[in-house]
Protein backbone atom coordinates (compact mmCIF):
# COMPACT_ATOMS: atom_id res chain seq x y z
CA UNK A 1 0.00 0.00 0.00
CA UNK A 2 1.38 3.45 -0.82
CA UNK A 3 0.45 7.02 -1.68
CA UNK A 4 0.84 8.51 -5.10
CA UNK A 5 -0.82 10.78 -7.69
CA UNK A 6 -4.49 11.49 -7.13
CA UNK A 7 -7.00 9.32 -8.97
CA UNK A 8 -10.31 10.50 -10.41
CA UNK A 9 -11.89 13.03 -8.06
CA UNK A 10 -14.25 11.38 -5.57
CA UNK A 11 -13.87 7.91 -7.06
CA UNK A 12 -11.87 4.86 -6.08
CA UNK A 13 -9.85 3.84 -9.13
CA UNK A 14 -9.81 0.13 -9.92
CA UNK A 15 -6.76 -0.70 -12.03
CA UNK A 16 -6.82 -3.98 -13.96
CA UNK A 17 -4.86 -5.71 -16.73
CA UNK A 18 -6.53 -4.47 -19.90
CA UNK A 19 -5.10 -7.39 -21.88
CA UNK A 20 -6.56 -10.06 -19.59
CA UNK A 21 -10.01 -11.35 -20.55
CA UNK A 22 -10.71 -12.96 -17.18
CA UNK A 23 -9.59 -9.74 -15.44
CA UNK A 24 -12.09 -7.72 -17.48
CA UNK A 25 -14.74 -10.35 -16.75
CA UNK A 26 -14.09 -9.92 -13.01
CA UNK A 27 -14.11 -6.13 -13.25
CA UNK A 28 -17.42 -6.22 -15.15
CA UNK A 29 -18.93 -8.30 -12.31
CA UNK A 30 -17.65 -5.82 -9.72
CA UNK A 31 -19.01 -2.87 -11.71
CA UNK A 32 -22.44 -4.53 -11.89
CA UNK A 33 -22.39 -4.65 -8.07
CA UNK A 34 -21.19 -1.03 -7.87
CA UNK A 35 -24.64 0.59 -8.09
CA UNK A 36 -23.34 3.75 -6.34
CA UNK A 37 -20.68 4.11 -9.06
CA UNK A 38 -17.94 4.54 -6.46
CA UNK A 39 -15.37 2.82 -8.68
CA UNK A 40 -13.60 4.19 -11.73
CA UNK A 41 -12.19 1.29 -13.80
CA UNK A 42 -8.93 1.93 -15.62
CA UNK A 43 -6.58 -0.36 -17.50
CA UNK A 44 -3.12 -0.53 -15.97
CA UNK A 45 -1.68 -0.05 -19.46
CA UNK A 46 -3.61 3.18 -20.03
CA UNK A 47 -2.42 6.72 -19.42
CA UNK A 48 -4.05 7.08 -16.00
CA UNK A 49 -2.99 3.58 -14.95
CA UNK A 50 0.62 4.31 -15.83
CA UNK A 51 0.48 7.65 -13.99
CA UNK A 52 -1.04 6.15 -10.85
CA UNK A 53 1.51 3.31 -10.85
CA UNK A 54 4.54 5.33 -12.00
CA UNK A 55 6.54 4.27 -8.93
CA UNK A 56 6.29 0.59 -9.96
CA UNK A 57 8.18 -1.10 -12.76
CA UNK A 58 6.00 -2.54 -15.57
CA UNK A 59 6.24 -6.09 -14.20
CA UNK A 60 5.06 -4.97 -10.75
CA UNK A 61 2.20 -3.01 -12.28
CA UNK A 62 0.85 -6.08 -14.06
CA UNK A 63 1.55 -8.57 -11.28
CA UNK A 64 -1.75 -7.69 -9.59
CA UNK A 65 -4.76 -5.44 -9.66
CA UNK A 66 -4.67 -2.17 -7.71
CA UNK A 67 -7.23 0.00 -5.95
CA UNK A 68 -6.52 3.70 -5.40
CA UNK A 69 -8.56 5.76 -2.94
CA UNK A 70 -9.69 9.31 -3.76
CA UNK A 71 -6.89 10.49 -1.41
CA UNK A 72 -4.29 8.58 -3.46
CA UNK A 73 -3.71 5.62 -1.15
CA UNK A 74 -2.98 2.46 -3.13
CA UNK A 75 -3.87 -1.11 -2.20
CA UNK A 76 -2.64 -3.99 -4.34
CA UNK A 77 -3.34 -7.72 -4.72
CA UNK A 78 -5.10 -9.39 -1.75
CA UNK A 79 -4.99 -6.33 0.54
CA UNK A 80 -7.11 -4.44 -2.03
CA UNK A 81 -10.09 -6.77 -1.64
CA UNK A 82 -11.44 -5.53 1.71
CA UNK A 83 -11.33 -1.80 0.78
CA UNK A 84 -12.92 -2.67 -2.57
CA UNK A 85 -15.76 -4.57 -0.91
CA UNK A 86 -16.37 -1.65 1.48
CA UNK A 87 -17.22 0.51 -1.55
CA UNK A 88 -19.94 -1.89 -2.70
CA UNK A 89 -23.51 -2.18 -1.39
CA UNK A 90 -23.60 -4.90 1.26
CA UNK A 91 -19.85 -5.38 1.02
CA UNK A 92 -18.90 -4.39 4.57
CA UNK A 93 -19.67 -7.83 6.06
CA UNK A 94 -17.55 -9.79 3.54
CA UNK A 95 -14.85 -7.08 3.88
CA UNK A 96 -14.74 -7.66 7.65
CA UNK A 97 -14.43 -11.41 7.13
CA UNK A 98 -11.64 -10.97 4.59
CA UNK A 99 -9.84 -8.51 6.86
CA UNK A 100 -9.86 -11.12 9.62
CA UNK A 101 -7.88 -13.56 7.46
CA UNK A 102 -5.27 -11.54 5.53
CA UNK A 103 -2.87 -14.43 4.91
CA UNK A 104 -5.65 -16.59 3.50
CA UNK A 105 -6.83 -13.70 1.33
CA UNK A 106 -3.29 -13.13 0.03
CA UNK A 107 -2.83 -16.83 -0.74
CA UNK A 108 -6.17 -17.04 -2.53
CA UNK A 109 -5.39 -13.90 -4.56
CA UNK A 110 -1.91 -15.17 -5.43
CA UNK A 111 -3.35 -18.48 -6.61
CA UNK A 112 -5.98 -16.77 -8.78
CA UNK A 113 -3.46 -14.30 -10.22
CA UNK A 114 -0.99 -17.09 -10.89
CA UNK A 115 -3.60 -19.17 -12.70
CA UNK A 116 -5.48 -16.47 -14.59
CA UNK A 117 -4.48 -17.88 -17.98
CA UNK A 118 -5.94 -21.26 -17.07
CA UNK A 119 -9.01 -19.67 -15.45
CA UNK A 120 -9.53 -17.58 -18.57
CA UNK A 121 -10.07 -20.78 -20.56
CA UNK A 122 -13.10 -21.56 -18.37
CA UNK A 123 -14.79 -18.27 -19.29
CA UNK A 124 -16.39 -18.36 -22.74
CA UNK A 125 -14.85 -15.99 -25.28
CA UNK A 126 -18.22 -14.30 -25.84
CA UNK A 127 -18.54 -13.61 -22.10
CA UNK A 128 -15.06 -12.08 -22.00
CA UNK A 129 -15.84 -9.97 -25.08
CA UNK A 130 -19.11 -8.68 -23.56
CA UNK A 131 -17.36 -8.01 -20.24
CA UNK A 132 -14.65 -6.03 -22.03
CA UNK A 133 -17.30 -3.97 -23.79
CA UNK A 134 -19.10 -3.31 -20.46
CA UNK A 135 -15.87 -2.22 -18.78
CA UNK A 136 -14.95 0.17 -21.62
CA UNK A 137 -18.50 1.57 -21.59
CA UNK A 138 -18.33 2.05 -17.80
CA UNK A 139 -14.94 3.78 -18.09
CA UNK A 140 -16.37 6.21 -20.63
CA UNK A 141 -19.67 6.84 -18.82
CA UNK A 142 -18.07 7.28 -15.42
CA UNK A 143 -15.42 9.60 -16.85
CA UNK A 144 -18.07 11.77 -18.46
CA UNK A 145 -20.18 11.80 -15.29
CA UNK A 146 -17.20 12.88 -13.18
CA UNK A 147 -16.59 16.03 -15.24
CA UNK A 148 -17.70 19.30 -13.62
CA UNK A 149 -21.12 20.42 -14.81
CA UNK A 150 -21.26 23.70 -16.71
CA UNK A 151 -23.81 26.32 -15.70
CA UNK A 152 -26.44 26.90 -18.35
Amino acid sequence: MSRMASPARGHWTLLYDGDCGVCKWGVAAILAWDRRRALMPRAIQGEQGEALLADLDPGERLSSWHLVSPAGRRFSAGPALAPLLRQLPGGSVPAAAISAFPRLTNRAYAWIAGHRSQLSKAVPAAAKRRAGERVVRAETERSLNSLPKLAS
